[in-house]
């Protein structure tokens, strides 16, 4: 049993009403959702789960061969430490993956994150594993969008446009126990649309935070992804759909944990729309939630760079400067 609601994809066929009711009032109310009946084959899922582990099982030399701190585009491998939320350190070692694409010469602000991938030799059968994976993502995601676009009363092309090249991130990462630092992840809500989470079975550590300030667990639930949305989807309905903050507290010393989280964002240059909502749903809007010290901007990219500049203020400052991470109040560490 779960606190958060379930939703089966597999009943928009034949009632997609209902489905989309559904949708719209698990984001609205609580920003997360468990998506079942959403066809992907678990035992893809599983080799993904089974190849991250072969991964981090690797040597330490093996892993630093695909160093982030060697990518301007923020791609690699990052250590236990290596990155960074709220301005703390989170205990998790990761890869960092985004979309198979060339470097763009002499790139400014947010086109740096546009780049190569760093693969390892160690395990060639990881990236045909990922392309199959983002491929399969990209197509559940866009099918969630035209969901939530039907929902809320536009049509429901009205993301695609924006997502005609999407900037997505893959992250498949590693908690290691400890009881050095609790933060495996710190608070924080996702900078783009929309994230779905695969979640190895039998972990724990997820949570969300409700709006009373409380926090609830999100324990995997076999079959489905964990689903939030991020701060453009806020934008997207003036804050009728919310972002919700959540975070992982790291394992007990002599367990680790694997997630593999994507996220799935438009073009790195792409306004999300803003539509216009029926009255009934523009009278519950809440707005954009306004934080100082955290602007969210429309254009998914400069809302990309913030969060890559302070989650990796060493890569900012390596390879695009001081000023680039002071941009948004960090300094390298």
């Amino acid at each position: 049993m779960t606190a958060l609601p379930v939703l089966d994809l597999s009943t928009a066929d034949e009632d997609p009403t209902a489905f989309r009711t559904a949708l719209r009032e698990a984001t609205h109310r609580d920003g997360f959702f468990y998506l079942a009946g959403h066809g992907l084959d678990p035992a893809v899922g599983a080799e993904l789960i089974a190849l991250a582990r072969r991964f981090f099982a690797l040597p330490d030399e093996a892993k630093a061969e695909i160093d982030h701190l060697e990518s301007p585009h923020f791609r690699g491998y990052s250590r236990v430490g290596g990155e960074l939320t709220g301005g703390a350190v989170d205990w998790r070692e990761q890869i960092d993956i985004g979309p198979e694409r060339d470097a763009i010469p002499g790139a400014q602000g947010y086109w740096n994150l546009q780049g190569p991938n760093r693969w390892p030799s160690a395990l060639p059968e990881l990236r045909p594993a990922v392309e199959q994976w983002d491929a399969a993502l990209s197509a559940l995601g866009a099918r969630l969008l035209r969901h939530w676009a039907a929902s809320l009363g536009a049509a429901e092309d009205t993301f695609d446009a924006a997502f005609v090249q999407p900037a997505t991130l893959i992250k498949i990462v590693r908690y290691p126990g400890t009881r050095e630092n609790p933060q495996g992840v710190g608070a924080h809500k996702d900078s783009g649309v929309l994230t779905l989470l695969l979640l190895e079975e039998g972990s724990t550590g997820l949570q969300v935070e409700r709006e009373d300030g409380t926090w609830i667990d999100a324990p995997p639930v076999p079959g489905t992804f964990v689903v939030n949305i991020g701060e453009l989807l806020e934008v997207a309905t003036g804050g009728y759909l919310r972002a919700t903050r959540h975070r992982v507290v790291a394992p007990e010393p002599g367990q680790d944990r694997i997630s593999v989280p994507y996220f799935y964002n438009p073009a790195l240059d792409a306004r999300i729309p803003v539509l216009d909502l029926p009255a009934e749903f523009a009278a519950e809007s809440r707005g954009v939630e306004v934080d100082p010290d955290n602007p969210i901007f429309s254009t998914y990219g400069e809302n990309a760079w913030k969060s890559r500049t302070r989650a990796h203020p060493d890569v900012a400052a390596r390879h695009h400067g001081i000023v680039a991470a002071r941009e948004h109040g960090i300094t390298s560490r």
